[in-house]
């Protein structure tokens, strides 16, 4: 009797909890916060202007390549459809990328060309002769142990860099003030990303398991650079880890803020520009507690200068699909 007792209370915590109205999400909606643009990076109109070139130019670029292309827009399409986001999603992460940082070229194949001339090249992720291999085993990061998926185990030591090594000697070694992606992940120049969607190693490895789950793609492996380069240089490989970042940030800032910003390429766009989706939605989270405490509307997310582009030509930019 007593074990039906404690089973029937169970079932009545179980229903109770089931009935309990979920956190509610809102809906950011289409369209910019801002009124104007915001400020425009220094270091992107030092590119532009070194470039000979017009932001107005550098879109008109992108936005044929996409127009004129229907191989390309068939892919992304595609590939949309596999992570369950819209399409236009991906199409403002390519324009805002190539509006802005890069210029784009005028046909998709010469992207698969460059893919192989980088991986003739033979490349691999180390600094002063210390792979990243060999580095990530330093006991300043056997607590990211614990973490078995890609995205939490390279956020971990990501963190790791910016907490112990960045700008510290550690062992001896002076460890350069810069991002922990510039530093091991870029064996080029600093501040290097690559291909269609202009992906930094770092975040290809973070979304790798994603992309292998959703995808079928290999696992990627920090180990292995020349892999790692082919997958963000060849269009193919490349557009499903756009779909990935960009569903990661729809779902984290769901998940976390709650906030749906699946209805505002604006925003998509902005945090595939800044990264970080993860610690921006927290920071979002606590600012808009504190807000609510003291008897305040939430605030809603908002578009970086990127971003504002996107939503400014959104209308235009959905007509492609």
């Amino acid at each position: 009797m007593k074990r039906h007792l404690i089973l029937f209370a169970t079932s009545c915590l179980l229903l109770s909890a089931a009935l309990q109205p979920a956190a509610a999400v809102t809906v950011v909606p289409e369209g910019n916060r801002n009124a104007s643009q915001p400020g425009v990076p220094a270091a992107s109109a030092k590119r532009t202007r070194e470039m000979n070139t017009t932001y107005e130019a550098k879109y008109q670029k992108i936005y044929n390549l996409l127009k004129t292309d229907s191989k390309l827009r068939a892919k992304i399409a595609s590939v949309a459809r596999t992570y369950g986001i819209d399409p236009v999603h991906i199409v403002g992460a390519l324009v805002g990328e190539h509006t802005y940082n890069v210029d784009a070229y005028d046909r998709l194949q010469t992207y698969y060309v460059k893919a192989i001339s980088y991986v003739q090249q033979g490349l691999n992720f180390d600094y002063q002769g210390e792979t990243i291999g060999e580095f990530v085993k330093r006991p300043q990061f056997s607590a990211c142990a614990q973490f078995k998926d890609s995205l939490r185990l390279w956020t971990c030591r990501e963190d790791v860099w910016d907490t112990d090594f960045r700008g510290n000697t550690v062992g001896g070694k002076r460890f350069p003030d810069n991002r922990f992606s510039a530093v091991f992940f870029q064996p080029f120049y600093a501040g290097q990303s690559f291909g269609l969607g202009q992906l930094s190693p770092l975040i290809a490895l973070q979304m790798t398991d994603m992309v292998n789950r959703y995808s079928g793609l290999p696992k990627l492996d920090a180990d292995h650079a020349t892999d790692v380069y082919k997958t963000i240089m060849d269009p193919d490989l490349t557009l499903p880890y756009m779909a990935a970042t960009l569903k990661h940030s729809i779902d984290v800032y769901r998940r976390v803020a709650d906030f749906d910003i699946s209805k505002n390429p604006g925003i998509t766009a902005t945090l595939y520009n800044t990264g970080g989706a993860d610690a921006r939605a927290r920071t979002l989270a606590n600012a808009n507690a504190a807000r609510v405490a003291n008897g305040e509307e939430p605030q809603l997310p908002e578009e970086n200068y990127y971003g504002w582009l996107v939503n400014e030509k959104i209308d235009r930019l959905r007509t492609l699909f």
